[in-house]
């Protein structure tokens, strides 16, 4: 949805509200699980080495479920104050080029796993009044061979809407924009912080 005033809360509540009786926008929900990606979409993957350490997998477990890999100037995250599960519909609200763009998304899955990695993630998928279309996977994970926990970013999309499309180039760069300040966010939840 786009937007030329910054949207009330109780607007973009009304707005969640109407985006979760509504279905995914593309036929491939869940995909971001499979070894390879459907066909027909612009495929983005960041990684970032977090560092080392069993405990530093947990705090990072803990920054993605406190959605602490969202925390830009330009875009703020709407969500339920719980951790994310199946079925919760979620709205980015972004200040762009002078107008406010409000994106839907439903979380697709959650899953947290000990074998082969120790890993958490959970994934996303766009709902109608979203710019794109597509899924993208937040994942942690620590690999107890080398003690190495890492951030990893996946996500497939394509434009959503013709306005979309129109500023497709302009659309790619708030997209490396966010893998790029997302692996920078998860950096910061997890340095120590010496006060």
């Amino acid at each position: 949805m786009f937007l030329f005033k910054q949207p009330e809360s109780e607007q973009i509540a009304d707005f969640i509200a109407a985006q979760a009786r509504l279905e995914f926008t593309y036929p491939d929900a869940g995909a971001t699980t499979l070894p390879t990606p459907p066909a027909g979409y612009q495929i983005d993957h960041n990684r970032i080495c977090l560092g080392q350490g069993k405990a530093l997998y947990e705090l990072a477990k803990q920054a993605l479920v406190d959605w602490q890999h969202y925390r830009f100037d330009w875009l703020t995250l709407h969500r339920p104050d719980a951790a994310p599960e199946a079925g919760q519909t979620v709205a980015a609200l972004a200040h762009v080029l002078g107008i406010w763009v409000l994106n839907a998304c439903r979380v697709v899955y959650v899953v947290e796993e000990a074998e082969p990695l120790c890993r958490f993630a959970f994934a996303y998928g766009t709902l109608p009044e979203h710019a794109e279309s597509g899924e993208e996977r937040f994942q942690v994970e620590w690999h107890a061979d080398d003690d190495r926990v890492w951030y990893d970013l996946y996500a497939f999309s394509r434009p959503g809407q013709l306005l979309s499309k129109m500023a497709y180039p302009y659309v790619r760069i708030k997209q490396k924009q966010f893998a790029r300040e997302s692996l920078q966010a998860m950096q910061a939840a997890v340095l120590p912080n010496d006060g």
